[in-house]
């Protein structure tokens, strides 16, 4: 169980992380969100502009802390690495303050039958303009490059700070913990890969929305690799032993897990049982899951 650090957190306070860049806590912590959403100010702070990265939820305070962190800057961008809502819902009324436009990632919004699975998604963001793979934001001294990362969302991007070597990872590489790929949006198979393409990068350092800076992004991403295929492997032998529901393989894969934690662990079960049935390894009958026939 990852325990969260004692208060006080340095929430709306502008903390210089790196030489351009600043970061400022949101006060939305939660078992999901460690000590709150982290909002980035990228830029010079003498210089004429920045950027600012996953503005978060749209809480007056934080956006004032915001303003607060530019000082007196021209934004050129308000950049959302995905549409969570702990992400992307300041990114409007700090758009109505700055002027700026909203830039980053595409909008999401998934309509199913049965309970809402976009509940947590932001149904307000609405970008200005939609960043692909590869495609970049200038300012003075400073670049950011967007790098598709599809798995914890289908619309997550990163952005690569070509300066300095740092990456803004959003929630797809966190220090804290590892994340959450919810379906089905979320996708197990797109999360590998997107992990994998990590791996073949240089960045030095990570900066994520939750939890410190990583200062050893290649050692942690090999890591979550393998701590996926350990829970891949796990599945696959429970599942040998038995078919099962969704929720009896918690109890044995997830050993003194926060009860608040269940759902997300349930989901996480459920974005590998789907992975293993595209690659032909596991089927589903009347909610029971087992290895599939050969």
């Amino acid at each position: 169980m990852v325990t969260i650090p004692p208060q006080p957190w340095p929430t709306g306070l502008a903390e210089d992380v790196e030489p351009l860049v600043r970061r400022v806590l949101a006060p939305n912590p939660s078992p999901y969100t460690f000590t709150g959403t982290q909002t980035y100010v990228v830029g010079d702070p003498q210089g004429p502009d920045c950027a600012v990265i996953d503005p978060g939820p749209n809480e007056p305070a934080h956006i004032d802390a915001i303003i607060a962190a530019v000082a007196g800057r021209k934004v050129v961008a308000i950049m959302c690495t995905h549409t969570h809502r702990d992400h992307s819902p300041a990114a409007a009324p700090l758009a109505e303050r700055t002027g700026a436009p909203i830039v980053g990632c595409a909008p999401l919004m998934l309509q199913v039958a049965g309970p809402r699975s976009d509940e947590a998604f932001d149904p307000t963001y609405a970008p200005d303009r939609v960043l692909t793979d590869g495609e970049a934001m200038r300012g003075t001294g400073w670049t950011l490059t967007a790098v598709a990362t599809p798995g914890h969302t289908s619309n997550h991007l990163c952005f690569a700070l070509e300066e300095s070597g740092a990456l803004f990872t959003g929630d797809h590489v966190m220090g804290w913990s590892t994340s959450v790929v919810i379906p089905p949006d979320g996708d197990m198979g797109d999360y590998m890969a997107s992990l994998d393409k990590l791996m073949a990068r240089e960045d030095v350092r990570y900066h994520s929305a939750h939890g410190a800076a990583i200062e050893k992004p290649r050692q942690l991403v090999r890591g979550m690799i393998g701590h996926r295929r350990q829970r891949e492997n796990q599945i696959l032998r429970l599942l040998g032993e038995a078919a099962r529901p969704v929720s009896a393989f918690i109890p044995d894969m997830y050993k003194g897990l926060d009860p608040r934690l269940i759902g997300a662990a349930e989901m996480s079960v459920t974005a590998h049982l789907l992975d293993l049935e595209k690659r032909g390894l596991a089927a589903c009958d009347g909610g029971r899951w087992a290895l599939a026939s050969s």
